[in-house]
C-alpha cells in the first residue's frame, strides 16, 4: 500500500499554505521508492514559453533561408498579418542580443583603458550620429551580393539596421556604470582572489543590471522606430522588402488602406504588450535585486511569472545541471592549476599589464588599419561633391541642429520630473511602466502622417511640425535614464533627506535632481544622437498622399538616398557626424565628467 505525502517547495513554506497547482502529490511505494509527481502549472507554462521560442525560432529560420525575391509580395489579409509580426519580433529580439554583447565589449575595453577610451568614445559618438540611411546603402547592397539567391543577406542587413538604432545607448549606459562603481569594491574582489570573468559576472554586471535593463526597453523602442524602413527600403530603382510588420504597414499607408493600417498598430500594440508583460516586466522585477548599497528588510516588488518560474522543476533542474558542470569542470582544471599564494593579489582585472598593454595596442592598430581605409573611401566620394551642394549641406545643418536642440530642450522640460516622480515611487513606477512601455515602443513614424495631417489642418507649417516629430523620436531616451538614475539611488539619501527635514523645492535640489544628473547626462547624449537619427523621417513625409518636406540634413539625406546620389548622402552624412560629435565633446562630455565627479557614486 502507498503512503500519501506532499513535498514542500524549496522556499520551504508548510504545505497548508501552498496553492493548490503547488502542491506536489507523490505515491512512495515500499521497495521500490518509485515517486509519481503531477505536472505543476509552472512546469507547463515554462514548456509552452520554450515550445514557442523554438517554433519562432524555425519558422524564422525558414524565412531567413528562403529564395531571394527582387520584390516580395505583401499580403494586407489579416491572417498573415500573425507572421508578419513574428518575423518583426525575431529581428528585434536577434539584434538586441548582439547589441548587448556588443556594449559588453564596448564597455569592458573603454573602461579598462585611457587608450582604448580616447578612441572607443570618439567612435561611438560618430556610429551614433550616423542615420539609419547612412548605414543602410552599402549594408544592403554588400550582403546582397555577399550571400546571392537567398534572403540571408538581406535578412542580416535588416537585423544589423536594427542594432545600429539600439546599441548605443546600451553601451554608453555599461561604460558609465562601470566608470561608477565604487573603489572599495573592487579593492575587495581583488583581495578575494576573483579572475576577471568572476569580477565582471558578479560585481559589474549586477551594478550596471539596472541601467542594462530600463535601456535595453529603450533599445527596443528605437529598433521599432525605424521598423518601416528597415523591412521595406528603396534604394533607385531597387525595392528591398521583407515580410514584416514594418513593410506590412509601409504597403498599406502607399495604398491608402486604412483597415490595414489600424489592423498594423493593433498588432504592434498586442506584441508590445505581451513583451513586456512577459519579458520586461520580470526582468525589472528581477533586478531590484541589484543595488550598490546596504539596505536591508526593504520589500521588493514580485512578479507572477517570476513567482512561477522560480516554483518549476525545470530551475531546479537548469540548476543542478550547472552545478553539476561547474563540479566537473572545477574537477578537471584543479589538478593542473598552481598551488595558490596566501592572500592573492591580481592586477584590477586579472591579467599581467604588458598583456593588456599589447591586446590594447592591437585593437587599436586594427581600428587605426579600418579608420584609414575608411577615410580613403570617404575623401573620393566628397571630393565628387559640387560647392553649391556643400553651401546646401551648411544651410541644412544649421537648420537641423536648431530642430534638434528644441526638440531635446523640449522632451527634457517634461521627461525629468516625470522621471523623477516614477522612479522614486515603485508603486508609480510598477503602475506606469506598461504604459510607458507601450508607448515608447511603438513605432512613432507608424503615427508620423497623423500628426503632421493634424498640425497642417492647425496651420503649422511643417518646419515646427518637424520639431514636434523629433520630441516624438527623443523624448523617451531622456525618461527612461531619468528613471534608472533615481530608482538604482541608495535610499539611506532619502532618509539622510528626511532627517534634515528636506521637504518640498529644496528636497528636489538636494535630493532628487543631484540623483538623476547621471542618468539625465546619458539620456542628453542617446536623445540628441536618436534626434539627430529621427531627421531623416521627420523631414522628409508622405502623408495624405503628399510629400512634406523641409529643409535640413534629414530631408537632404532621404533625397539623396532616393536618388541613389552617393556623394550627396556622404556629404550630409559627414556634416551631421561633425555637428553630434563636437556637440558630445566639448558640450555632454564635460557634463558627463561632471556627473561622475559630483553627482556619481564613486566619492
Amino acid at each position: 500500500m502507498g503512503a500519501r505525502t506532499t513535498v514542500q517547495d524549496d522556499d520551504q513554506r508548510p504545505a497548508s499554505n501552498l496553492t493548490r497547482e503547488e502542491i506536489h502529490t507523490v505515491d512512495v511505494q515500499h521497495g521500490g521508492g518509485k515517486i509519481a509527481s503531477r505536472w505543476r502549472v509552472a512546469d507547463l507554462l515554462v514548456l509552452g514559453l520554450v515550445g514557442a521560442a523554438v517554433a519562432a525560432i524555425v519558422s524564422f529560420a525558414r524565412e531567413f533561408r528562403a529564395p531571394y525575391l527582387p520584390a516580395i509580395q505583401i499580403d494586407l489579409a489579416p491572417r498573415a498579418l500573425p507572421h508578419y509580426v513574428l518575423y518583426s519580433l525575431v529581428r528585434g529580439v536577434a539584434a538586441l542580443t548582439i547589441s548587448y554583447l556588443f556594449a559588453f565589449g564596448f564597455g569592458l575595453a573603454a573602461a579598462s583603458s585611457r587608450a582604448a577610451e580616447r578612441v572607443l568614445l570618439p567612435l561611438l559618438d560618430i556610429l551614433q550620429s550616423i542615420p539609419v540611411l547612412g548605414f543602410l546603402p552599402g549594408l544592403v547592397l554588400g550582403l546582397v551580393a555577399v550571400f546571392p539567391g537567398r534572403n540571408t543577406g538581406l535578412e542580416l542587413a535588416a537585423i544589423l539596421m536594427i542594432f545600429t538604432a539600439q546599441a548605443w545607448n546600451l553601451a554608453l549606459s555599461f561604460y558609465q556604470s562601470l566608470i561608477s562603481v565604487p573603489e572599495p569594491l573592487r579593492e575587495a574582489c581583488r583581495l578575494a582572489g576573483w579572475p576577471r570573468w568572476e569580477t565582471f559576472r558578479r560585481l559589474e554586471v549586477p551594478a550596471a543590471a539596472q541601467g542594462l535593463i530600463w535601456n535595453g526597453m529603450l533599445s527596443m523602442a528605437g529598433g521599432w522606430f525605424f521598423l518601416m524602413v528597415n523591412e521595406s527600403f528603396q534604394l533607385g530603382n531597387h525595392d528591398f522588402r521583407l515580410p514584416g510588420v514594418g513593410s506590412y504597414m509601409s504597403v498599406a499607408v502607399e495604398r491608402g488602406d486604412r483597415g490595414a493600417m489600424a489592423l498594423a498598430i493593433l498588432a504592434m500594440i498586442a506584441m508590445i504588450v505581451a513583451v513586456d508583460r512577459l519579458f520586461w516586466r520580470p526582468l525589472v522585477v528581477w533586478g531590484q535585486r541589484f543595488r550598490l548599497d546596504d539596505s536591508t528588510g526593504e520589500a521588493l516588488e514580485t512578479n507572477w511569472l517570476l513567482e512561477l518560474l522560480r516554483r518549476s522543476r525545470w530551475r531546479r533542474s537548469t540548476g543542478a545541471i550547472r552545478k553539476g558542470a561547474v563540479r566537473t569542470a572545477t574537477r578537471i582544471i584543479r589538478p593542473i592549476q598552481a598551488p595558490r599564494q596566501a592572500l592573492p593579489l591580481p592586477t584590477p582585472y586579472g591579467l599581467d599589464a604588458a598583456v593588456r598593454r599589447v591586446s590594447v595596442y592591437l585593437l587599436i592598430a586594427a581600428l587605426a588599419a579600418g579608420a584609414v581605409w575608411g577615410f580613403m573611401e570617404l575623401a573620393r566620394l566628397v571630393a565628387d561633391v559640387a560647392r553649391p551642394e556643400w553651401r546646401a549641406i551648411m544651410i541644412s545643418a544649421g537648420l537641423t541642429f536648431l530642430r534638434v536642440i528644441a526638440a531635446v530642450a523640449i522632451g527634457t522640460a517634461w521627461a525629468l520630473p516625470a522621471g523623477i516622480v516614477i522612479g522614486r515611487s515603485p508603486y508609480l513606477a510598477h503602475a506606469l511602466q506598461p504604459v510607458i512601455q507601450i508607448v515608447a515602443s511603438f513605432p512613432a513614424p507608424m503615427v508620423f502622417p497623423l500628426v503632421v495631417l493634424g498640425l497642417g489642418a492647425l496651420g503649422v507649417p511643417f518646419g515646427s511640425t518637424a520639431v514636434v516629430l523629433l520630441v516624438l523620436s527623443s523624448q523617451w531616451y531622456i525618461l527612461f535614464n531619468v528613471i534608472a538614475a533615481v530608482a538604482s539611488a541608495p535610499p539611506q539619501l532619502a532618509e539622510a533627506a528626511d532627517i534634515f527635514g528636506l521637504r518640498g523645492a529644496p528636497r528636489w535640489r538636494g535630493l532628487y535632481l543631484p540623483a538623476a544628473f547621471p542618468g539625465l547626462v546619458t539620456g542628453w547624449i542617446t536623445a540628441t544622437g536618436g534626434a539627430w537619427n529621427g531627421t531623416i523621417v521627420a523631414e522628409y513625409l508622405q502623408a495624405g498622399g503628399t510629400l512634406h518636406a523641409t529643409t535640413g540634413l534629414g530631408s537632404l539625406i532621404s533625397e539623396a538616398t532616393a536618388q541613389a546620389n552617393f556623394p550627396l548622402l556622404t556629404g550630409g552624412v559627414l556634416a551631421m557626424s561633425v555637428i553630434v560629435v563636437s556637440w558630445n565633446r566639448f558640450v555632454w562630455r564635460p557634463l558627463g565628467h561632471l556627473a561622475q565627479t559630483r553627482f556619481g557614486t564613486t566619492q
